[in-house]
């Protein structure tokens, strides 16, 4: 008995189904566009996402500056968004602003159009341009909005992706040294720093360009050596008045003398020569 209660209801289920599957199937063949814009509202209303999309895409152009074309290319965009296609949805928000610059939807599509490609950003170790993007996507929205209530939310997501920045350059910087490329870690380095004048890694970057310079001096032939270990001390000198107090401190006076006694040594060779 409770058997068949179970395949009766299976069975019902499955006719239910098919039916529902027929009738979309119709809908999706029909060329009544009235009828296939009320039921891909219907869909996206029940959060059927991916059957208003497949709706949406046949009716998005028929649409296109009519008195529904307005809600239609709104809802076709955050239909990419609610299934997690980023980039898609990034730029049909992007198409919006531009078709209705002045629609009940543009503050809203602007910021989606940021925050699609904020979340397409990947790791900072990664290719970076939909952090570049986004940052440009988010920039637009502060100034076109300033009154805007997401302001504070724009603010922390900006803060968010330059640090993602500033932690790829310094990181790529970094790399250079770490593999025994010195004269383009410091190169590296210092770019990094003028990119980022309040780099939250000012105080480590400062260190690996002195790291940097005493290892180039170190591994350079004898005539180079005097040069670059001057460069080494100035290093010093200017990460000293930077950070008195830095956490390496132990470290770079213990190198910093060592250069400072090989200046010595390489002065008083030039004098027997």
């Amino acid at each position: 008995m409770i058997k068949n209660k179970i395949f009766i209801g299976l069975f019902a289920l499955l006719i239910s189904t098919a039916g529902q599957s027929c009738k979309f199937y119709k809908l999706k063949k029909s060329q009544d566009s009235k009828t296939k814009l009320k039921a891909a509202m219907d869909y996206y209303d029940q959060a059927k996402y991916a059957k208003a999309l497949i709706l949406f895409e046949d009716i998005i152009l028929i649409t296109r500056m009519t008195e529904e074309g307005d809600e239609v290319l709104y809802r076709f965009a955050n239909t990419q968004y609610k299934i997690k296609d980023y980039i898609l949805a990034g730029y049909y928000f992007r198409k919006y602003i531009e078709t209705y610059p002045k629609g009940k939807y543009a503050e809203e599509a602007q910021f989606m159009s940021a925050n699609c490609y904020y979340l397409d950003a990947p790791k900072f170790s990664l290719e970076q341009e939909p952090t570049f993007i986004a940052i440009q996507e988010f920039e637009k929205f502060v100034n076109k909005y300033p009154k805007s209530e997401k302001i504070e939310e724009c603010n922390k997501y900006l803060d968010e992706l330059r640090y993602k920045l500033e932690k790829k350059s310094f990181e790529n910087a970094k790399t250079y040294y770490l593999i025994g490329y010195y004269n383009a870690a410091i190169v590296s380095l210092e770019n990094s720093l003028k990119e980022y004048p309040d780099s939250k890694y000012k105080e480590d970057i400062y260190y690996y360009i002195f790291k940097a310079n005493f290892e180039y001096a170190s591994n350079s032939i004898l005539i180079k050596q005097k040069e670059r270990f001057e460069k080494t001390v100035k290093s010093y000198d200017r990460m000293i008045t930077k950070f008195p107090e830095t956490k390496y401190f132990k470290e770079i006076d213990r190198l910093n003398k060592i250069a400072l006694k090989n200046i010595e040594n390489l002065n008083q060779k030039e004098k027997t020569i």
